[in-house]
């Protein structure tokens, strides 16, 4: 579990004040499942529209510049998506965001209100720790969760994402380091957040080792940090294995980047590749740093870290110029597949790799709701989800086989903000 902000920087009692209003909050939502909130017929489904919601960070604060732009690209392709379809039965889709400042109590008492309101789903979320508090939260309640933007590989029955793994994006760039440099993956390390995000990286890596002989060691240590995570923020992960951690909602990385020296010396393997699982500021901090120590490493970025254009742009800043490979979750920009030239069209200006994400998000809920045949319920929703792989504008969208509805990873090379694809 891993707490608030600010959390560890209180006294005794108001933690413990912290716990029990976070527990009987808790405690509140897994009591209605079986009281009014279990009206499936009516939850919202009105005459005349249908109510879906969605929190995410929306605030003017510099301090969380990457989190308010994750949200702010996520919901306007959402709306897009939305105004450019009509929904089943010409209903109107009405569409509530509301703004929870990163911070998962108030998740929990911004779902409370919508979830008095009697919304159909949440679409299309943004967070980690907050997304990790709140998808029990709507699973308890049977409301379904769809296209989250979520730092982690978080899993329920009624989560149905559009993006990959980021497991799978771990292992995608270590498979195209290791083939295009001829190299080991036990020269792969990892700089990440303290928290489910660096959870997921560490699981992809260990899918990497898994797959060659004489690894056992390393994974062994992975499995260890793994073990010391379980039970939330732990500062203590440092110098353990191949991995460097900064800590939840902090730019501190310079323990991180002595944690991944430590490793060298020890182990007597040079981090040649490491990869990146932090938000696009504090990514970029770390690859100055590092050039700053004359380091030799080259860098991979996941698609959130990479954030469309932003990590490019941090880079610039710090005047770096070598290339950074990183994962995209979304088809090409420049694609020529209808989803993406109706996006392309439909946002304009602000048609970017995170802004098209949230439109394939919007425009995959109408598609599945307009297809269904059974009246509009949120089981069987769900249930059209599951009976068939579907094409959307060109891309394609399987939720028969897990929770996941895209497959698709495709590894590019960065350099100073303009991308240039190197595999798919």
């Amino acid at each position: 579990m891993c707490f608030p902000r600010g959390f560890f920087n209180t006294n005794l009692i108001v933690r413990i004040r912290q716990i029990i209003f976070f527990g009987l909050l808790m405690s509140f939502y897994f009591i209605t499942l079986n009281g009014a909130i279990s009206a499936e017929a009516d939850l919202g489904i009105k005459n005349t529209n249908i109510l879906i919601g969605s929190i995410m960070q929306l605030t003017n604060d510099i301090l969380y510049y990457d989190l308010n732009n994750y949200s702010d690209n996520m919901k306007k392709g959402i709306e897009n998506a939305l105004e450019s379809q009509s929904a089943k039965d010409r209903k109107r889709i009405e569409f509530e965001v509301m703004n929870d400042s990163n911070d998962p109590i108030t998740t929990i008492q911004v779902a409370r209100e919508m979830m008095d309101k009697g919304i159909f789903l949440m679409l299309g979320n943004v967070g980690s720790v907050s997304t990790l508090k709140l998808i029990k939260v709507l699973e308890a309640n049977q409301v379904p969760a769809m296209g989250f933007y979520t730092m982690g590989d978080i899993d329920a029955k009624n989560m149905l994402s559009y993006r990959p793994n980021i497991a799978r994006e771990v292992s995608a760039l270590i498979d195209n380091y290791v083939k295009k440099e001829d190299t080991r993956v036990t020269q792969v390390c990892i700089f990440a957040q303290n928290d489910v995000f660096g959870l997921a990286g560490i699981n992809g890596l260990k899918v990497a080792l898994e797959k060659l002989p004489n690894t056992q060691a390393i994974i062994n240590k992975l499995d260890h940090i793994l073990d010391m995570m379980m039970g939330g923020i732990n500062p203590a992960l440092n110098s353990i294995g191949p991995v460097g951690f900064y800590q939840y909602e902090t730019v501190f990385i310079r323990e991180a980047y002595l944690s991944l020296k430590n490793w060298e010396r020890e182990s007597g393997n040079q981090c040649g590749f490491v990869v990146l699982l932090a938000i696009p500021k504090v990514a970029a901090d770390f690859i100055a740093y590092t050039h700053y120590k004359n380091e030799s490493w080259s860098f991979g970025a996941i698609s959130i870290t990479a954030a469309g254009y932003a990590l490019g742009r941090y880079l610039r800043s710090h005047g770096i110029e070598k290339n950074i490979v990183v994962t995209q979750v979304v088809p090409d920009l420049n694609s020529s597949l209808p989803i993406v030239v109706d996006a392309r069209n439909a946002l304009g200006s602000d048609f970017n790799h995170i802004s098209l994400e949230g439109y394939i998000v919007g425009r995959m809920f109408l598609t599945i709701l307009n297809s269904m045949k059974d009246p509009v319920t949120r089981a069987n929703f769900i249930k059209t989800t599951r009976q068939s792989p579907f094409d959307m504008g060109g891309l394609k969208i399987d939720f028969t086989k897990g929770n996941t509805g895209s497959s698709l990873i495709i590894v590019k090379n960065v350099n100073l903000g303009s991308y240039s694809q190197t595999n798919e």
